[in-house]
Order: C-alpha cells, then structure tokens, then sequence
C-alpha cells in the first residue's frame, strides 16, 4: 500500500507517492498537479524525534517558520540534493523543472514505507507568490471505502409482468477472504464469474442494487427463526444506480458509475424507507408486516444467479 503525501498553497500543488518499483526499491513519484517548480531537495523521516535533523544547509534548508507542521519543527532523518537553485541556461528545459502534469523520480534508501511519515519539498523558481517553498506534508489518510454484504445486478425488466430477465444477487462471503465489501470486488466478481457461468454479459446489466441485510435479534440478541427454523433477516435498499443507454462495457466502467453517484451523496439523505421500488421488481419474498422481515433463504444457493 504506497503512501501519498500532498501540497498546495496558491499557484503551486504537487503529490507524492512513495512506493516500491517493478525492482522491489523504493521510490517517490512527484508530480505536479497544479502551476510549476525547480525541485532541488526533498527531505523524509518518521514521527520519532531523535533530536540530530538532517539539514543540507544554505538554500536548500528546511529551517524556519516555512518549514514547520501543525506549528512544530520537523526531525527530518534523510535529506537529498536534486539539484540547485536557479533554472541556469537550461531554463524551463532543466530536468528538476516540473510543470502540470510532469513527474519526477527519487530513488530512496529505506528499509520500509514506516520510514516515511512527513515528506518535504525544497523548490524555487516556482509559480507561488514568494516564488519559493520549503513544503512539509504529513501521509495523507486514504479514503475509508465504503462496505456492503450484498448487491445485486439486474437485468431489463419486462414492462408487462414487472418482473426483470435475471437478478444476480452477490454476497460478501462470494468475494474471498481478502475482499473488504467494497463495490469493486463485486463489479470485477460478476464480471469474471457470475456474467460467464449464466451466459450473460456486464452490458445486460440495468440496474445495480445496493443491499444491507441484518439479522433479526431478539430481545437477547439472539437471531429469529420462523415455525421452519429459518433465520429471519431484514432487506434494506441503500440505492441503485442505473445503466446508460448502450449498457456498460465492463466492470470499470461500472465502477466509475458508482464512484459518481458517491461522490453525488447519493447516500447522503439516505432513509431506509426509501428502497421499496426495486425490491418488489426483484420479485424478493413478500414481506411480513411486523418490521418488513423477509425470508432470504432461496438466494443462499450457491449459484446466486436467477432467472425470472
């Protein structure tokens, strides 16, 4: 798992991705994402403070007030030169000059990304007010994915009966061992398995559901049984997401339409009442009236995939 580290301040913002290469070495990729700079040092360490920061000294300190986080000075253990100031009869053409889009390398002697807690950038010549910076990032928290026990993918529903041409339904514990729920693992699951096994492709998919299924407790906490001893579970519908016109073309693009649609806050003013619609299309058990508790027992086949 890389770490990623950003920057931005006006006219200037850059991100770095520390990370092992196709050699098993580590390296840091530093790409501008906004305006330009002459990278001339970067400096690294972990959140230990053992007092003898490393400092390349002259213009390519990392002292002073520019150079501090949350108002404190930075240990840096490990300091490297890349280049020094001034663009020089290069000009824009210097390799340590990054503009939008433009990436530069460094290798690293670490032993472990543990190594790396706070990165900083030393550059000049670069498109800030000041025209200089001295950049210390902290390891920027990757976004929390959001997890689901249940989804499913549904085909074109018949107008007249209501009902649609398939409903693959797709579990947590379908995905493997080392799938954290996310709706990646299950678009790149239907497509791979689930699609092929039934003769069907991501392209028939119409509608994605997003389920929540939890167990129906007593007051001890201990999960209902009807008169057959079947455990009872409740459904909730979290949201859908609907096909363009031409269909997806495969699991990406479905998982592009999801990263959207979260972006949108489509769970934002989410109520559980909300998801009635979809479920009776899926033709799922009828649903008692104490609570909405359904039988979920005929999707716990292990062929998931079923044809109205």
């Amino acid at each position: 798992m890389p770490k990623t580290f950003t920057y931005q301040e006006d006219g200037l913002a850059y991100t770095v991705v520390v990370d092992l290469n196709a050699d098993g070495e580590y390296q840091a990729t530093i790409t501008v994402d906004e305006g330009a700079m002459d990278l001339n040092a970067v400096y690294f360490g972990d959140s230990t403070d053992d007092g003898d920061s490393a400092d390349l000294g002259g213009p390519l300190n990392m002292n002073g007030a520019g150079s501090l986080l949350d108002g404190e000075t930075v240990d840096w253990d490990t300091a490297i030169e890349l280049s020094r100031p001034g663009l020089g009869t290069q000009g824009e053409d210097k390799p340590t000059y990054l503009v939008e889009g433009e990436s530069f390398v460094v290798d690293l002697d670490i032993d472990s990304l543990d190594d790396i807690d706070v990165f900083g950038i030393r550059a000049t010549s670069t498109t800030t007010d000041s025209g200089s910076i001295k950049g210390v990032s902290e390891e920027e928290e990757p976004e929390e994915e959001l997890e689901f026990n249940k989804v499913a993918f549904v085909g074109e529903v018949d107008p007249d009966t209501g009902e649609p041409e398939f409903a693959a339904f797709i579990e947590q514990e379908q995905l493997g061992e080392d799938s954290t729920g996310s709706f990646a693992d299950y678009a790149n699951y239907f497509e791979t398995y689930s699609a092929g096994e039934a003769g069907v492709m991501v392209s028939d998919v119409e509608t994605i559901a997003f389920l929540e299924v939890t167990p129906v407790l007593d007051e001890d906490g201990n999960q209902v049984l009807d008169d057959e001893g079947i455990p009872q579970e409740q459904i909730t519908e979290l949201f859908t997401i609907t096909a363009p016109e031409d269909g997806w073309a495969d699991a990406g693009e479905m998982i592009a339409a999801y990263d959207e649609a979260i972006e949108d806050g489509v769970l934002d003013d989410y109520e559980p009442e909300d998801g009635a619609s979809l479920m009776a299309a899926l033709a799922l058990p009828p649903e008692p009236e104490d609570d909405g508790i359904a039988d979920l027992s005929e999707y716990e086949e292990e062929d998931e995939l079923e044809f109205a």
